[in-house]
C-alpha cells in the first residue's frame, strides 16, 4: 500500500521537501525518499549547485511531521517545526542524488515532542544527523 505524503503533512510543491514516503510506523517513525533534480527551485538563485542545509533540515522536519501526524491521536492536526537541538551536515547534496531520510520520534509529552533525525545518500553516505522538536496545534 502507497502512502502519500499529501494526506499526512499540508505542504505542497514547490515547499514540499520530500517525496514519497517508503516506510511509516504511526507515532514512531517515518522514512521518506528525495530526487534532487538540476530542476529544483533552490537551484535558481545563481549560486553553487548544493542543496541549501536549511532545506535539508525542513526535509527531516516534513518527515518527522509524517511520522508524528499519522499517530491517531494527531490525525488532522498540524505539527509546527519547534527547533533544531543539533545539526550536523557531513556531505553536501547537489542534483542527481537520491536521500533516504529517516526520523525516529523519540519523547513526547502532551502536544510536544523530539524525534532523531539521519539523511543519507544513495551510496548510504551520511549528509546530515539531527535531533529536532516538534509541536503539536
Amino acid at each position: 500500500m502507497e502512502i502519500n505524503v499529501q494526506d499526512i503533512i499540508p505542504q505542497r510543491p514547490p515547499f514540499q521537501m520530500i517525496d514519497q514516503l517508503v516506510d511509516l510506523e504511526a507515532g514512531k517513525k517515518a522514512v521518506a525518499e528525495k530526487k534532487v533534480t538540476i530542476n529544483e527551485w533552490f537551484f535558481n538563485n545563481g549560486n553553487e549547485l548544493c542543496m541549501p542545509e536549511p532545506l535539508l533540515v525542513e526535509a527531516l522536519a516534513q518527515t518527522g511531521a509524517c511520522a508524528l501526524l499519522s499517530n491517531e491521536a494527531f490525525v488532522g492536526k498540524n505539527a509546527f517545526f519547534g527547533g533544531i537541538k543539533q545539526a550536523e551536515f557531513s556531505n553536501r547534496v547537489v542534483p542527481g542524488n537520491r536521500l533516504t531520510l529517516t526520523v525516529e520520534l523519540t519523547k513526547m509529552k502532551r502536544q510536544i515532542g523530539t524525534g532523531h533525525g539521519v539523511i543519507v545518500n544513495e551510496n548510504n553516505e551520511l549528509i546530515c544527523e539531527a535531533d529536532l522538536t516538534f509541536i503539536v496545534g
